[in-house]
């Protein structure tokens, strides 16, 4: 699967990321006070944007064709 997450839409993920990791611990502990369903979606939503950060493919971009990464179609991504 070709790369289709860009260095700028990296960042934002990995930002949002670390977030939604921090505040589903944060609920976890107590310390904010949101339902117990949402210590686990966090956590997973959190997963899935340093997933996709890390790797530099959206599952969700390649199938609405969206591509934010600036590298050429015939080169290495």
């Amino acid at each position: 699967m070709n790369q289709n997450v860009g260095s700028a839409d990296k960042l934002v993920r990995t930002a949002l990321g670390a977030v939604l990791g921090t505040v589903s611990l944060a609920t976890l502990a107590g310390a904010v006070p949101l339902s117990a369903l949402a210590a686990p979606l966090l956590g997973v939503a959190s997963l899935l944007m340093l997933g996709t950060a890390a790797s530099g493919t959206c599952l969700l971009y390649s199938l609405l064709g969206v591509d934010t990464c600036p590298a050429s179609a015939g080169g290495s991504r």
